[in-house]
């Protein structure tokens, strides 16, 4: 039965098959296999504190604990990812025989607390595009590819992720399509509209080129140094260029969630924008639905004079 003691080799032995799974297997992103065998080392490190040494005395109680001392100081969607690490591990660790029990059957599934996406206005995203657009305006192709970023992303709803690992030939500038790759290594295509084609356009003819280097490749979009670019750098130039046009603070994410309820609001339907997002269950999708109907609610109370 395998140590888990900090360092122990056939713990880290353990972690590394564990992630080789969760890529192979379960075909999940690199980050979100980092983030699964992250939680499990903290889990590990904390049953190790609790006097518990081997996998097999990691038991119900322990996991309990190990998920109470989270709570305190993480988000509920922290907590329910770590909750979610522990049990893909150790039904892992039990489907190949590493462990005779899954002492998470009886683990109580931690709760994201439901709350609603963040969304922005019309006008609000169209400040931070124009703002875009105009930093865009002075030649830099670091700021052309900024712009780029942003109205792709809410053109499309693409995860940043997916935005960061597309190639130039997965663009379509004559039917306006890009092709991305999702969770589990889905396959989409998903359409844009015609300001993200001219910035796309204005991107890979004029802007692009100018940072191709040796390090290149296919990648569609480059960082300073001519290296694919990453998604913290994206990130930050979305927080940026809110900051600038002087919006409320958002994510990369956010815009996602923005596409997605403003082409609900403009009279898409549900299993559309399902396929755009690239949702596995339509009950994902449903979340966006909610919003539009808060967002209905709130101008009732704000317009009309019996609410």
């Amino acid at each position: 039965m395998a140590e888990v003691t900090a360092g122990a080799p056939a713990r880290e032995r353990l972690l590394a098959d564990f992630a080789l799974h969760l890529r192979a297997q379960r075909g999940l992103s690199e980050h979100t296999v980092r983030a699964y065998v992250g939680d499990v080392r903290q889990l590990l490190d904390f049953a190790v504190r609790q006097g518990r040494s081997r996998l097999d005395q990691v038991d119900l109680p322990v996991l309990r604990a190990w998920l109470a001392a989270q709570a305190e100081r993480n988000a509920r969607a922290t907590l329910a990812r770590r909750s979610a690490a522990a049990r893909t591990f150790f039904g892992w660790a039990t489907h190949t025989a590493r462990l005779a029990t899954d002492p998470t059957q009886r683990l109580a599934a931690a709760r994201t607390g439901g709350t609603l996406p963040v969304v922005l206005a019309q006008e609000p995203v169209a400040r931070l595009l124009d703002v875009a657009r105009g930093r865009a305006s002075d030649g830099d192709p670091v700021h052309v590819r900024d712009w780029v970023a942003v109205e792709v992303l809410y053109a499309t709803g693409v995860r940043v992720g997916e935005l960061c690992g597309a190639d130039v030939h997965d663009v379509d500038l004559d039917d306006r399509l890009l092709r991305v790759v999702g969770k589990g290594d889905k396959e989409r295509v998903v359409p844009f509209g015609l300001p993200a084609r001219d910035a796309l356009r204005t991107w890979l003819d004029v802007a692009r080129p100018q940072l191709v280097g040796p390090a290149t490749g296919a990648a569609l979009l480059l960082g300073r140094r001519g290296g694919r670019v990453d998604q913290r750098t994206v990130r930050a130039v979305v927080h940026a260029l809110a900051a600038v046009a002087g919006v409320d603070d958002v994510a990369p994410h956010a815009l996602r969630h923005t596409a997605a309820t403003h082409l609900l609001e403009g009279g898409s339907d549900l299993r559309s924008v399902q396929e755009m997002l690239g949702h596995s269950s339509l009950a994902t999708t449903q979340r966006y639905t909610h919003v539009s109907a808060e967002r209905l609610r709130s101008a009732y109370r704000l317009a009309h004079p019996r609410a």
